[in-house]
């Protein structure tokens, strides 16, 4: 999951700079399509008859998937879509840590189904809150307006990540990401032929940053999102995924030249905390209750 979290942080700098040649929907149709093409041949090497075993294991297996693919697919393309157009209007430090904010987003909706949210859940939220204010707004109390998408990229993304880790231990998960990524990319690739400007010219000036965005940052990234969320819970899964905020600054001061400044960087600062605090202090005290449980007994 670490190693997703390294190629989504990267992957910004991608999505910036096919900016400069091609339209958000067009980028990520095309790179979804490229990333479900290289699922379906993991897919043909690994298990070449998994859906038809499927299909044999449960009656409608088959049509359940489908089904949840394209239900996963729709929301990742409202995720994707927003935080790819506001790229266009914000830094790629900016867009990588709002949009780990999914890892306090994921606990919190958590309430909304009656689950028990506690004080270090709070704090974490709390803290993240406050650091993003410090990176987004200024001195003089303007905000980034791309950091408005980012934010409602990572509510949409934290929607993403509860289905999956619901679905992912229902489904095959290879196959659960290849609908996924199917969905998500002739949905972009629709709306983007509809209302962008497109030539072949323009498709061989974003290549570079469409294989990487699609063969790397979906192909493999979000396909080792789908596998592992079969083994951890959705909160955990958040914890290390939200660590592309920090290698997204990383790229973008490397790639791009992009600097933050002391503000920015205090925030940058208190949102780590957050996410860390978010995750650490209730695993924590999750396992003091269950030390103390044999002594009870």
């Amino acid at each position: 999951m670490l190693i997703a979290a390294m190629i989504w942080g990267s992957a910004f700098v991608a999505q910036r700079l096919s900016l400069d040649a091609i339209g958000p929907f067009l980028f990520t149709g095309l790179r979804f399509l490229l990333g479900a093409l290289v699922v379906l041949t993991m897919i043909v090497c690994v298990q070449r008859s998994a859906l038809a075993e499927l299909s044999k294991r449960e009656p409608g297996g088959a049509r359940e998937l489908l089904g949840a693919g394209v239900l996963l697919g729709i929301v990742l393309s409202a995720s994707i879509s927003l935080q790819q157009i506001g790229l266009q209007y914000t830094k790629v430090a900016n867009a990588g840590f709002i949009s780990s904010l999914y890892v306090v987003i994921v606990p919190l909706l958590g309430v909304l189904f009656r689950h028990r949210t506690g004080f270090g859940t709070w704090l974490g939220a709390t803290l993240a809150a406050l650091g993003m204010y410090f990176l987004s707004v200024n001195e003089h109390f303007s905000i980034l307006y791309g950091d408005w998408y980012q934010l409602a990229g990572a509510v949409v993304i934290s929607v993403q990540m509860m289905l999956v880790g619901r679905f992912a231990l229902r489904h095959d998960t290879l196959m659960l990401a290849l609908v996924q990524f199917v969905t998500c990319g002739l949905a972009c690739l629709a709306v983007g032929l509809v209302i962008e400007p497109v030539s072949l010219a323009m498709i061989e000036r974003a290549a570079p940053t469409i294989l990487y965005g699609g063969a790397l940052s979906v192909g493999i990234a979000y396909t080792i999102q789908v596998v592992a969320q079969k083994y951890a819970a959705p909160s955990h899964a958040a914890v290390i995924f939200s660590m592309e905020g920090v290698f997204a600054a990383l790229a973008g001061w490397l790639v791009l030249g992009e600097t933050l400044s002391a503000r920015a960087l205090f925030g940058c600062a208190l949102m780590l905390t957050g996410l860390i605090v978010c995750q650490v202090m209730p695993a924590r005290r999750r396992r003091n209750e269950g030390d103390r449980l044999p002594h009870e007994a």
